[in-house]
């Protein structure tokens, strides 16, 4: 986590690091986290429990209805009341007091720890010994109005959707593949049992670890659909590559998760843009610190970036060296070496 704020130490980032680093047993820190976003914009800075029960109780119980486990526990009496309120055996007035009740247990004081240490901001104090509420901090507000404040509920929900993708299998992680799929454009759970499951767009589920940046030139990106700077999902390795050399290891690999990122429209497709090129060497060195990051930080995607690029970092960074490889001579991408015209302040990946 220190790795991830000590570059661009934004309250953004800061944000980030609680929503996505962490081994998690219940999705309550997702359903605060977009609870918190949305008292926010209301602009009011104590929020009685009461209050933050309506969005927290709503969004667990819309998750409910899709993926019934949201504890690794047995069971959970919070869950029980939202459960009986989706089959309508509870009034939403007898949600809310149950949720203020038994909801904010233990998600309230272990919002801001990470690691085992308390993050250097606070988006809220607790002040539920006094006045049964919390407050909402000036950070958490000056957050809410930066523009990186559109990309945070679907970086959360793209994080909740694949926390809870592994648990609905009921399957140990070294068990579950993740695939990017071409036509939807999201990212698809596999089990090596072969079931399917959608989980969340690939731009949402990406964009968090780059933090809101493009990955080549460090532009903001949105990953709001319609936006004016819609990030873009590209291959580092070209797709072409697919068919330039079919039947090749690289080219069976091309689509994998280990090879996607975001980058803004104008590197990727602008007047100077990447298009089907290779990029320099530098950018595939970023691309191996990315997954390396992704791999030792818990994350969902771990198992799968193994299972794509290899069993440890020796391995992994062999397997970029031969793709580069493979895609200058036996690709014929010999003379790409495209970079862009602008890099703005490095946010993430080796200074290079």
């Amino acid at each position: 986590m220190t790795e991830f704020t000590e570059i661009h130490p934004t309250l953004d980032n800061y944000w980030r690091a609680v929503i996505l680093f962490g081994r998690n047993v219940a999705s309550y820190k997702f359903a605060l986290g977009k609870s918190l976003l949305e008292v926010a914009a209301k602009g009011t800075s104590v929020v009685s429990l009461s209050e933050l029960a309506v969005p927290f109780s709503r969004h667990l119980c819309e998750h409910l209805k899709g993926c019934d486990k949201q504890v690794t526990s047995k069971s959970s009496r919070f869950l029980d009341e939202c459960r009986k309120f989706n089959r309508g055996e509870l009034t939403e007035t007898g949600l809310v007091e149950a949720t203020a009740k038994l909801g904010f247990v233990n998600v309230i004081d272990a919002f801001h720890i990470v690691d085992r240490s308390e993050i250097a901001v606070r988006f809220f104090a607790d002040e539920r010994a006094g006045v049964g509420a919390i407050r909402l901090t000036d950070d958490l507000f000056r957050m809410a109005q930066s523009y990186q404040r559109r990309n945070l509920p679907a970086e959360i929900e793209a994080r909740w959707r694949l926390v809870e993708t592994a648990w609905e299998l009921s399957l140990p992680t070294s068990a579950l593949v993740v695939d990017y799929d071409e036509v939807t454009g999201g990212l698809v759970a596999q089990s090596r049992l072969e079931r399917r499951k959608a989980v969340a767009p690939c731009r949402d589920a990406l964009n968090g670890y780059q933090k809101g940046k493009c990955f080549y030139c460090f532009a903001d990106v949105s990953v709001e659909v319609g936006a004016d700077d819609l990030g873009d999902v590209d291959h580092v390795f070209p797709h072409t590559l697919r068919f330039r050399i079919p039947g090749s290891p690289l080219a069976g690999r091309i689509n994998g998760i280990w090879n996607l990122v975001l980058a803004c429209q104008s590197c990727n497709r602008g007047a100077a843009g990447k298009f089907d090129s290779l990029p320099a060497l530098r950018y595939v060195e970023r691309l191996h610190a990315r997954n390396e990051f992704l791999i030792h930080s818990h994350h969902p995607l771990r198992e799968t970036l193994i299972l794509q690029t290899g069993d440890d970092e020796p391995a992994r960074r062999a397997f970029l060296n031969e793709a580069y490889r493979c895609a200058r001579t036996e690709g014929g991408l010999v003379g790409d070496n495209w970079r862009p015209v602008i890099e703005h302040e490095r946010a993430f990946g080796p200074d290079s």
